[in-house]
């Protein structure tokens, strides 16, 4: 299946600071053999963000499975994770 804006998640990752987060955010992606195209963080202070975009068309998961396995993650790591299909992000965010 091509890539396209429908086969693309925006992931959020917002919290304290800690080591790990990136890792277990990132080997949930990789368990469901989802592929990171493009992906920046920052630590302002100690609050830690990160956005990730991905595309799930490989995955081996359905989006809603994703969606419920990154916000159990992200309730491990105590942050915030949050998941919306690019195409949704891109409405909501419009100019």
């Amino acid at each position: 299946m091509a890539e396209t804006s429908a086969n693309r998640i925006v992931i959020t990752v917002l919290g304290k600071n800690r080591p790990g987060i990136v890792a277990g955010v990132t080997n949930v992606l990789s368990d469901a053999n989802v592929d990171i195209r493009d992906i920046t963080q920052s630590i302002i202070e100690d609050i830690f963000t990160m956005t990730l975009l991905a595309d799930i068309s490989a995955a081996t998961i359905d989006f809603a499975q994703l969606q419920e396995a990154l916000v159990a993650e992200g309730e491990r790591l105590g942050v915030t994770c949050e998941v919306q299909r690019e195409d949704v992000f891109q409405f909501m965010y419009r100019l």
